[in-house]
């Protein structure tokens, strides 16, 4: 084989792989092909009709409240979580060795928060929301589990009492 042919080859070889590197990228908005969490889910539900001492009791106390139109509040808890990095990089190889300006890489993303809301009227929990740069490739919300799974376990104690 000449050099043009094995040129070619390594060429092509490298655009498939690249395209299937590319394939596997996770697109920043998973909403559309994942799930909510189980657990985030389950504590929509479950939470609803604590009172405010039940959630400083599981949660700690917010880091910050709000009055709201009716009378009520709102009480926020946030927490920054990193991820972890990752990036590979697979240089290139040919029959004659490396191609030092070609290679495929992937990385991913860093970092994560979560927003814990907690509405309360009349001193009982009536609504449960989360929001902020918390989806995982494989849950929405999902970098919110670790904020409300022990008030998930005090209510399910407390409603078994």
């Amino acid at each position: 084989m000449d050099f043009q042919t094995l040129h070619f080859r390594a060429m092509a070889r490298l655009s498939i792989l690249s395209a299937i590197l590319a394939s596997c990228t996770i697109p920043p908005d998973t909403s559309r092909v994942v799930a909510e969490n189980s657990t985030v889910t389950a504590a929509r539900k479950e939470l609803v009709g604590l009172d405010e001492d039940d959630v400083r009791m599981c949660a700690g106390f917010p880091s910050a409240s709000s009055t709201t139109a009716d009378g009520g509040s709102i009480w926020a808890y946030r927490r920054d979580m990193p991820r972890g990095n990752w990036n590979v990089v697979n240089p290139s190889f040919t029959l004659f060795g490396a191609i030092p300006a070609v290679n495929t890489s992937t990385s991913g993303s860093s970092g994560g928060n979560c927003s814990t809301q907690f509405r309360f009227a009349e001193n009982r929990l009536k609504q449960v929301e989360f929001a902020g740069d918390n989806n995982t490739t494989t849950d929405l919300n999902g970098l919110c589990v670790s904020m409300i799974d022990n008030c998930l376990i005090y209510a399910r104690k407390k409603k078994a009492r």
